[in-house]
């Protein structure tokens, strides 16, 4: 049992982070525990189940899953295509005060931490930054992990130690993890428009479904990832229109992510109401005047 009437203050918090990942819940994760470390999972999306100490809990987007060192536990996977998209962290070196060392200790003295919209966001934002400084390996990548992984810490204390009277009720998610997972997809679609690249690509390497990219995306920008990828493509064959007067049709479209050349000018004509060929002749020609 833990003592969670306790202060913010810490005898020390100075975390090793063994692990930080992200991954589509696809199978079901063999039943273990963790001797030496503590491991906080936090579901992004989908729902599921887990089986933590024998007992199954329902889980869905925005549930933390609290193992503390030797808590037994496993994912259940409810619906392969639907699958929970997760990020867990693995570390040790922390102390809370009336906590056990190593641990977080929920109100209930539970494995399921359900969190407010404010914390939510917040929490959901560390997570891809996690993903992020994994991803790009740049300077100092281990130190900002252990900086991310603290601020985590300290709002899921607040969060349970805040009595349940002053939790703000009705709060509205601000999306933060959304407006970031759409930022990355964005990134994506500018460093590779010249790759050929599906919305089942674009998924994939997110972690998430098909749907929920989608879904997003359209909420953040008002339009669907592939016709953002359109968008880009057609903004970069303009400017190769525009510096290489000797360069032809079909290599501009290969350039820009078209293997059909009649495709690409379907789509620029579409795009700027005239055919690549009549812009480019009318940009020279004005440029000449």
């Amino acid at each position: 049992m833990c003592d969670t009437h306790f202060d913010i203050t810490h005898s020390d918090l100075n975390p090793t982070v063994y692990f930080a990942s992200k991954c589509k819940a696809v199978n079901n994760s063999p039943y273990h525990a963790h001797d030496d470390f503590a491991e906080l999972t936090f579901i992004l999306s989908g729902k599921g189940l887990y089986e933590v100490e024998g007992n199954l809990y329902e889980i869905q987007e925005g549930d933390v899953i609290v193992c503390n060192p030797g808590v037994r536990h496993r994912n259940i996977v409810v619906n392969k295509n639907e699958p929970t998209v997760e990020f867990y962290t693995g570390f040790s070196g922390f102390h809370f005060k009336q906590m056990p060392p190593n641990c977080i200790c929920l109100r209930d003295n539970g494995y399921i931490m359900k969190l407010s919209g404010t914390t939510k966001s917040e929490i959901f934002k560390s997570c891809y930054e996690m993903v992020a400084e994994n991803e790009d390996n740049q300077l100092g990548k281990y130190f900002m992990l252990k900086a991310h992984l603290i601020r985590i810490l300290l709002l899921m204390v607040r969060e349970i130690i805040e009595a349940p009277e002053q939790q703000q009720k009705g709060c509205i998610f601000e999306n933060h993890n959304k407006n970031y997972a759409v930022k990355r997809i964005i990134n994506y679609l500018t460093e590779n428009y010249e790759d050929k690249i599906s919305l089942d690509q674009i998924a994939h390497n997110m972690y998430l479904s098909p749907v929920y990219v989608s879904q997003i995306f359209k909420e953040e920008t008002g339009e669907s990832p592939i016709n953002y990828l359109i968008k880009i493509r057609m903004q970069k064959a303009k400017s190769l229109l525009e510096a290489s007067p000797d360069n032809s049709i079909k290599n501009i479209a290969n350039n820009v992510g078209y293997a059909d050349v009649y495709h690409f000018s379907k789509l620029f004509k579409k795009h700027y109401g005239v055919s690549p060929q009549y812009y480019r002749k009318e940009y020279l020609e004005k440029i000449s005047v």
